[in-house]
């Protein structure tokens, strides 16, 4: 019975160290956007709208996922009825854009590193307000100066903005901006 027992365990180490590995392993890279790309929720092909675009990799696929909108992309990951097994999140990276609506067909950034601007005066592929996706801060802060809204990071892109209208997005033509943030704990507030 020890030996039956010590042979699972040593098969649960093993099994347990092939998923660690699976899961530390790098992302795989982006997918050049080609002719064929058809957007997860809209069922068009991607290259026929204007603006940034989205793919994601899931585990067990080659393919991926596409999406008309950046804004599309981001609802995907928070959805709790789409897969979970994210291997990587790409957008278009409107810092080495072709043009505004162009964004390029290898122009992609991770998004979870990447800046968006939301509020801003230009829309996604369907029409709507779209989250403008930059791989370098400054440049979103420059298209957030010319064209309104403003950057956050990933993880601070709203869920009620993204899975909603998008009419409510902090600092959007005729709404107001969100409040800024508090200082740092200790540090003294300067008026202005």
């Amino acid at each position: 019975m020890r030996p039956i027992l010590a042979a699972l365990a040593l098969l649960a180490i093993l099994l347990a160290e092939a998923c660690g590995e699976d899961e530390t392993a790098a992302a795989p890279p982006p997918v050049a956007l080609t002719q064929d790309a058809i957007g997860h929720y809209c069922g068009m092909a991607l290259v026929e709208h204007d603006g940034p675009k989205g793919q994601i990799l899931l585990r067990g696929s080659d393919r991926p996922v596409w999406f008309s909108s950046a804004r599309d992309t981001i609802a995907f990951t928070m959805l709790s009825e789409e897969s979970k097994a994210i291997r990587a999140v790409y957008v278009s990276d409107m810092a080495k854009a072709e043009s505004s609506t162009r964004p390029g067909a290898t122009n992609w950034v991770e998004a979870r590193s990447a800046h968006f601007v939301l509020g801003s005066d230009r829309r996604g592929g369907m029409g709507a307000e779209e989250a403008v996706p930059f791989s370098d801060k400054a440049a979103a802060e420059r298209f957030a100066a010319e064209h309104g809204g403003r950057v956050l990071a990933f993880a601070e892109v709203p869920r009620d903005w993204t899975l909603g209208d998008g009419g409510t997005a902090p600092g959007a033509p005729g709404q107001p901006a969100a409040p800024p943030a508090p200082p740092p704990a200790g540090s003294p507030r300067h008026a202005h």
